[in-house]
């Protein structure tokens, strides 16, 4: 069990019988009456965010969370397969508990796995990865790096915008949280 007094960003709770991970929360002492507890709170199965008050010292159900850096093997279907990095034990991955990470991670690769409950909730993939342009404009002599962006497919299948200087085989960081293209490398 976990006191509102206890709470800090990121810390997993239950309720109502769901796993939430706190995103902000705030102390609240008004004038009259009893004080209280603003939450943000990130539902942990489908990532839907939603505004909770709690009173002051209520006690709730805390959920083990686990953390893990793990390196991305293979694909096999629509199952992922990833290995821990530690003891090299090997775990299958839905690619929907995935999602979108799926675009950035390559064969050997380090993600961190976020288990709750000894349950894969989500895959967080690193802040840049390199990876291949595979299909794009070709580029034109004269083009700049200010000039302007194109669409362009990464080996992955995700599409980025990058500048019209990139080619087909040239390798790009990308930035995994806003999609965006980074520089050339």
């Amino acid at each position: 069990m976990i006191s509102t007094n206890q709470f800090r960003n990121g810390t997993a709770i239950r309720v109502d019988g769901k796993r939430f991970t706190i995103l902000f929360f705030q102390h609240v002492k008004p004038g009259k009456g009893g004080a209280f507890v603003r939450t943000r709170l990130r539902n942990i199965d489908t990532g839907a965010v939603v505004e909770k008050t709690f009173r002051a010292g209520e006690k709730l159900e805390n959920v083990r969370t686990e953390s893990r850096p793990m390196t991305y093997l293979y694909r096999d279907g629509d199952t992922l397969y990833f290995m821990d990095s530690d003891t090299y034990d090997q775990i299958a991955v839905p690619a929907e508990v995935v999602g979108e990470a799926s675009g950035y991670v390559v064969e050997g690769g380090t993600v961190s796995v976020l288990s709750a409950d000894g349950e894969v909730v989500s895959v967080e993939p690193p802040a840049h990865v390199d990876l291949a342009v595979a299909e794009t404009d070709p580029g034109l002599k004269g083009d700049t790096a200010t000039g302007g962006t194109k669409p362009a497919t990464l080996e992955t299948g995700v599409v980025v915008q990058v500048p019209l200087f990139v080619n087909v085989g040239d390798r790009v960081r990308v930035d995994t949280r806003s999609n965006e293209y980074l520089t050339r490398v």
